[in-house]
């Protein structure tokens, strides 16, 4: 890529990989509410979720298990009408007498503030409780927090052991988080090799910032030799999960012919679906690009942002 090329990617590139999350408000809030319910039903497993009044009767009665399959029937209004405040205050009595799940949802429900005030001391305490009990997604919060300083201070070490531990368990973003810290040098000492290893497993998983990541990775040839043909293959795996600064390096791969033959119906394609997602430097480079194309090559520039776009959304 070219050095403007490079210099746009690295700032932006800077900003998603800077530790916390990458996704808007609405986005997080969203997708852990699917994580929670996924974690309950899993968690939760055998546990009969058929009938609420026998669920009730032994969570009065002080059953930990029955109050945790209560929360979750009223936080998914399975077999009761949704009442997430009843689900806090049963998940509550669950996580107080020691069950993992139950501590792990609240303190995604405390971090987020979903159904309760926002409470990142609270997070971190129910983290640390559900982290302890071996509950791969608690460890990775737990290392999130300690690396952001968010309820506790910033502590790059802890946060490095409790990503580790969650990774150990086939986590893939604390893989990420953990590629992330080796190639700037955060916790540990800078290591371009075994940052590499990081991302690959959590590229390999699927996660789009660690395949961005070994994108970078092949095209600076930093922990690996330099191998545009990788770079290419790794930004359009990202890319085709949606994310936005992949569709910009893409954009100025075909721009400028980098490993492959220059293509600015392509580059267009890339470039306009990265803006859709309001990247400006994307705006920027596609409407530039607009001077040195036909017609014919921005309106088939168009139909393949269009499907694209159709693909990317139906993942």
């Amino acid at each position: 890529m070219s050095g403007i090329a490079d210099q746009k990617l690295i700032e932006q590139v800077t900003g998603q990989f800077s530790g916390g999350e990458r996704r808007n408000d609405m986005q997080k809030k969203t997708i852990l509410t699917l994580l929670v319910l996924a974690l309950l039903g899993i968690i939760v497993g055998c546990a009969d979720t058929s009938d609420f009044s026998k669920a009730l009767k032994e969570a009065e009665a002080g059953n930990p298990d029955a109050q945790f399959t209560l929360g979750f029937m009223y936080h998914a209004g399975h077999g009761v009408a949704r009442d997430d405040k009843k689900a806090v205050e049963w998940y509550t009595k669950a996580a107080e007498q020691g069950i993992a799940g139950a501590q792990y949802i609240l303190g995604v429900m405390y971090q987020y503030g979903q159904s309760v005030p926002q409470d990142y001391k609270k997070a971190f305490e129910w983290y640390s409780k559900a982290a302890e009990q071996g509950i791969a997604g608690a460890q990775y919060y737990l290392g999130l927090m300690y690396h952001d300083g968010k309820g506790v201070l910033q502590d790059y070490k802890k946060a490095f052991e409790w990503y580790t531990k969650a990774a150990e368990q086939g986590n893939a973003i604390a893989n990420t988080k953990l590629g992330l810290m080796y190639e700037n040098g955060k916790g540990v000492p800078q290591d371009y090799k075994k940052a590499f290893e990081w991302y690959t497993k959590a590229a390999e998983q699927g996660d789009a910032i660690a395949q961005l990541g070994l994108g970078f990775m092949y095209h600076d040839g930093r922990g690996v030799p330099q191998d545009y043909k990788k770079t290419f293959e790794w930004f359009t795996k990202a890319a085709e999960q949606g994310n936005a600064l992949a569709q910009l390096a893409l954009g100025f791969m075909y721009h400028d012919g980098i490993g492959l033959p220059q293509d600015y119906v392509q580059a267009y394609k890339w470039f306009n679906l990265a803006a859709a997602q309001d990247n400006e430097d994307a705006k920027k480079s596609r409407d530039g690009l607009l001077k040195a194309m036909t017609p014919a090559q921005i309106a088939e520039g168009q139909r393949l942002s269009r499907e694209a776009m159709e693909k990317i959304q139906k993942k």
